[in-house]
């Protein structure tokens, strides 16, 4: 048996298997290449393959077999790893897939075989080159007129047999037979529950067979045409699918005879109809009832139907059964005549009123008159009438109907139009939905089908364009009447563009100002509420009180509805809109757009301040300020200075290393000096930064600001026993921290400060966080945030910044989410990006390294692949198994399961790194290929004169690459959150007494000037870039006069290569808002927890 064979079951056992529509999309499956790993297993029968359906990871699927090597191979059972289980769609792909399989591997072993034998018996001589099929026993369809008997089966149906004559016929019977030895046409073992299969192996034709067996599929496909159990015959009588006719159509083509018993003659004959033949006496008129088959006038008591699509007639005296297809479907009127036939007569004295009512029977049954004593007359054809009925609220309600001779009222009903002539009076129809397509609101009155809906019921804005532009086109079409009922208002669209006059009024809240608009169009003033509304719910244009309606899609209004997507809720516009100073830059295109704007002082100064094409103010550098700032650094301390003038907050976002401190030291200085603000010079800033970072604004104030006095909070009021007031009197500066800040946030939010400055703000960033909540408490006309990183994972951090310090940029945070973060991190909506680029611009100043020090020594940046031990790699392996399965039957519920995956993810890690970090017993001996490669490293930067920075996430790794440095005797300095002496440990470095320094990213990552070292070691990946970077940027900053070497080291074939792969990706965020690359990304998600997995 050839490697690529596969059994070949039938479609008719698959479909019976799984079930008509399971095997139909089973089959879609196989055709559509979703069926892979195919696999037969010939000793036990079984046959397998994997089916990609709607889940991520294929289904299994498992099928055994019997009689698998003959023609008729069954299925025992047919299991699957889906819902379902069994018997499913996934199985009937298998099936499907295997077959073609087989199908196409036998082709090909024949093909192959025949070599020249088979070109010469294709094209050979007459006795060399007849079709093999030749010899095959032909197969025929047999009719048979059947009568019921008083018996029943062993299924309980009755029992029937032959009819002896026309009177008897209950019901026409085929069944599938062969000839036999002596002539003649015989049953053999033929049944309609095997004939599909039988093909070459039973001797027979397959494209035979194969007819059959589709036949026997239409018949059962039927609700009404199931086969009865054990039944050699199918009655056509009940035959529902009309799909027979095209299927006898092939018969004859494929050899296949149609023949009789009793009545040994039958054909399949053109159209029939069934109706009346009309007789005009002096007397009466007289109606009988008939059907025309082929032309033929016959008798309607010889006919009778089949299924809802065709007649039989069935003549034992010419011994012939005749089956035609009728012309429409049969109506229920015309089943009556075939039903109960009985000749109708018309008097003298009622004639007019039947001639008046006979085109409407017309339409139901054909007239005719044999004998020519009548003359039909003549039908008049069929209007569609469109009933508008315009109601109460501006409603609109379309009703569509036939009219027809006789004053005769039918509703359109969906699909029933068998009273009209489908070659001409259907087309009215088709021309009105034609029409309708072309429109989208006339689209709303089309059914799914796109044929008219019968009724429809249109509201508002949508009723005034369908009566404004569609009723007069519905009414030019030919054959077609337009009904209107009620009064129709004067409903059109305004063509005119719109004036807009936008201005502002100072308001009692600080920073807002009163927002009036005003939109004129032919001389009229829209209302401000509908329009704000309709605006509010995208609506593409609104309609007015006088039945006009007017275009929104135009540019004017693109301020407008921005600010209310921005806003997110018209809730605060119940009196009016309001603008908040820091939306300048969209205020700018209010008035780009309006005709006039004539707009506060206040607001004019905030504006022309902050356009792109403002001249920056010329603020000196305050005579207090001990130091020489740089040229950018003296643009970054004007852009403060003019931002705090205005009363407005922003982000201080250079690059880790520029000096944003002295920057921030300037402004303060600058407040103090020019005393802006009421009461400034006795309000102190609060400045608010880590733990670790609280020292050095002290050394820095006392550096650039000596003549500010500093004060600095390190304990709460509890700890203290003294309030605020007390601590910070005569203050210019107060340092603290954001744990202070959180716990005592009643006493800083208690007095009013003059500003309130937030190092390192990315500890602000959950909007959530009580943090968040203390700095917002905060009572201060300015704020700032002081960050490299304002995006660390997701535009939501960005969004929590500016919540702090531009509250009025983006006031909600759903509109935010909705309006920006969703179109940017998930779609990469350009046109949002560029926008929200747009709005944070004037409240945002970011400036790199490249940019303003070209003459910083570069920073080189190698990434060192470490293979993992023989040993260390076993035992990766198998906790990266362990831990797989178990998150990935997480990650599906990711918030529930947070604490779980991520403690699951953090022992892969620290695996990666030294697998006695995991288990320090029972893996102490296991070598760590990571710190040896570490110790060689070193040993050279070291040999050289250089100095080293080590960062790790893990202290537990850090103190064991401490410990092996502390062994070879090399002296160094280490610093991690329990570290006392903080800043002797730091001098012990600067001085040059150690050559190495042990840091982890938490502790030191961010606050550290560490210039003398020019060597980085990152001994893990962390899959958030800005902590590396910031702890990078410890000594490649101003002040480094050597190139700095950063090494990151990871583990080969690990996690961390995940790590590696995922940190880039979200990198890019950064850049896609606040720089000029086009990439996105979002935080650590489902899909990003499975690629970390390889899942």
């Amino acid at each position: 048996m050839s490697a690529d064979w596969f059994p070949q079951v039938e479609e008719l056992t698959i479909a019976r298997l799984v079930g008509a529509l399971s095997f139909s999309r089973g089959k879609t499956y196989a055709d559509s290449g979703r069926v892979s790993d195919l696999t037969y297993q010939a000793a036990g029968q079984v046959l397998s393959g994997l089916v990609k359906g709607s889940a991520d990871r294929p289904y299994q699927v498992r099928i055994a077999l019997a009689d698998a090597t003959t023609s008729r191979p069954m299925v025992r059972t047919a299991t699957c790893t889906c819902p379902i289980a069994i018997n499913c769609k996934h199985a009937a792909a298998v099936l499907t897939a295997a077959a073609a399989a087989g199908k196409a591997a036998r082709t090909a072993e024949s093909e192959a075989d025949a070599g020249w034998r088979g070109l010469l018996a294709a094209f050979g001589d007459a006795g060399a080159g007849r079709d093999a099929a030749h010899v095959r026993r032909p197969l025929a369809l047999q009719f048979e007129p059947r009568r019921r008997t008083a018996g029943r089966s062993r299924w309980g149906e009755r029992r029937d047999e032959p009819a002896k004559d026309a009177a008897s016929v209950d019901r026409l019977a085929v069944r599938p037979v062969t000839s036999g030895q002596r002539g003649g046409w015989i049953k053999s073992d033929l049944t309609w529950q095997n004939v599909g299969f039988q093909g070459a192996a039973g001797g027979y034709d397959p494209a035979q067979a194969q007819w059959f067996g589709q036949l026997a599929a239409l018949k059962g496909a039927t609700a009404l045409g199931a086969m009865e159990h054990g039944s050699d015959w199918i009655a056509l009588d009940v035959f529902e699918s009309p799909l027979l006719w095209a299927h006898l159509a092939e018969a004859p083509v494929l050899g296949i005879a149609l023949v009789g018993t009793v009545l040994p003659t039958v054909s399949v004959v053109g159209g029939a109809s069934v109706g009346f033949d009309a007789h005009d006496a002096d007397d009466a008129l007289t109606l009988s009832p008939v059907v025309v088959m082929d032309g033929e006038v016959v008798d309607a008591a010889a006919a009778s139907p089949i299924g809802g699509h065709g007649v039989y007639v069935v003549d034992f005296a010419a011994k012939t059964v005749r089956l035609s297809r009728l012309s429409a479907p049969l109506s229920r009127a015309q089943r009556a005549i075939l039903e109960r036939p009985q000749e109708v007569a018309v008097d003298a004295a009622d004639r007019t009123e039947f001639l008046r009512g006979l085109p409407a029977l017309s339409r139901t049954a054909r007239i005719l008159s044999s004998d020519g004593t009548f003359e039909p007359p003549a039908v008049p054809p069929a209007t569609l009438v469109l009933s508008a009925r315009f109601e109460r609220d501006r409603v609109l309600r379309l009703d569509w109907r036939w009219e027809l001779a006789g004053e005769r009222r039918v509703p359109l009903a969906a699909g029933d139009a068998s009273f009209l002539d489908p070659a001409t009076e259907r087309a009215p129809a088709a021309r009105a939905a034609e029409l309708l397509a072309t429109d989208p609101t006339g689209a709303a009155a089309l059914a799914a089908d796109g044929a008219l809906r019968p009724t429809t019921v249109l509201h508002h804005l949508d009723a005034a364009e369908f009566s404004a532009r569609l009723l007069p086109e519905i009414e030019r079409l030919e054959r077609v009447r337009v009904e209107v009922i009620g009064e129709q208002p004067a409903y059109r669209e305004i063509e005119e563009a719109p004036t807009l006059v936008v201005r502002t009024v100072e308001s009692e809240r600080n920073d807002w100002f009163e927002l009036g608009v005003m939109v004129q169009v032919e001389g009229r003033i829209v209302p401000f509420g509908p329009l704000f509304k309709a605006l509010s719910k995208g609506a593409a244009k609104l309609l007015l009180v006088d039945s006009s309606y007017l275009s929104l899609k135009q540019p004017v209004f693109d301020p407008l509805r921005q600010l209310i997507e921005e806003a997110g809720s018209l809730r605060e516009w119940e009196t009016g809109a309001r603008i908040s100073r820091y939306q300048a830059t969209l205020m700018a295109e209010f008035e780009d757009r309006a005709d006039e704007s004539p707009q506060a002082l206040a607001w004019r100064r905030t504006v022309d301040g902050l356009a792109d094409d403002a001249e920056p103010w010329d603020a000196p550098v305050p005579a207090g300020f001990q130091g020489e700032l740089r040229p950018y650094q003296v643009a970054g301390f004007r852009w403060l200075a003019f931002l705090h003038r205005a009363r407005l907050g922003g982000i201080l976002a250079d690059d880790m290393g520029l000096g944003k401190t002295a920057q921030t030291l300037a402004l303060i200085q600058h407040a103090v000096e020019t005393d802006e603000g009421p009461d400034a010079a006795r309000r102190p800033f609060l400045v608010v930064a880590p733990t670790s970072v609280v020292s050095n604004w002290a050394r820095e104030a006392a550096r650039f600001v000596p003549g500010l006095r500093v004060v600095q909070i390190d304990r709460t009021r509890g700890k203290s026993r003294r309030g605020l007031a007390d601590r910070v009197r005569g203050a210019d500066i107060v340092l603290t921290t954001y744990a202070i800040l959180r716990l005592d946030a009643e006493e800083f939010a208690s007095r009013e400060w003059a500003g309130l400055i937030l190092d390192e703000a990315q500890f602000a960033k959950n909007a959530a966080s009580k943090v968040h909540e203390a700095a917002q408490g905060v009572r201060a006309p300015f704020r700032l945030a002081v960050t490299g990183t304002p995006i660390e994972n997701n535009l939501g951090e960005l969004w929590a910044l500016l919540a702090l310090t531009a509250p009025g940029l983006f006031p909600s945070r759903r509109a935010f989410d909705e309006t920006y973060r969703r179109p940017i991190e998930v779609m990469g909506d350009e046109e949002k990006r560029q926008r929200l680029r747009r709005r944070i611009r004037p409240f945002l100043l970011r400036r790199t390294k490249e940019q303003v020090v070209p003459e910083l020594p570069p920073k080189q940046e190698q990434v060192l692949e470490v293979p993992l031990h023989p040993e260390h790699r076993r035992l990766y392996d198998t906790h990266l198994q362990r831990e797989r399965q178990k998150i990935l039957g997480l990650v599906a519920d990711l918030d529930r399961n947070r604490f779980t995956v991520y403690r699951s993810l953090t022992l892969l890690r620290l695996m990666s790194l030294d697998a006695a970090l995991v288990d320090p017993e029972a893996y102490a001996d296991v070598p760590s290929a990571k710190l040896d490669a570490l110790l060689e490293q070193l040993e050279d930067v070291l040999a050289e004169g250089h100095q080293a920075l080590v960062f790790s996430q893990f202290t537990s790794f850090l103190r064991r690459a401490a410990a092996r440095v502390e062994q070879r005797g090399t002296p160094y300095a280490y610093l991690d959150g329990t570290t006392r002496r903080r800043e002797e440990v730091i001098d012990r470095f600067r001085s040059g007494e150690a050559r190495v320094f042990f840091i982890s990213l938490k502790a030191g990552g961010f606050g550290l000037n560490l210039t003398e070292a020019d060597y980085v070691f990152l001994l893990d990946p962390w899959w958030n870039p800005a902590t590396e970077a910031q702890a990078v940027d410890r000594t490649h900053r101003i002040g480094q006069e050597r190139k700095v070497m950063v090494y990151r080291l990871v583990s080969e074939d690990t996690i961390e290569q995940k790590v590696m792969a995922l940190k880039e990706k979200k990198a890019a965020l950064v850049s896609s808002v606040l720089d000029d690359e086009g990439v996105f990304s979002e935080a650590l998600n489902a899909d990003d927890i499975r690629g970390l997995l390889g899942a």
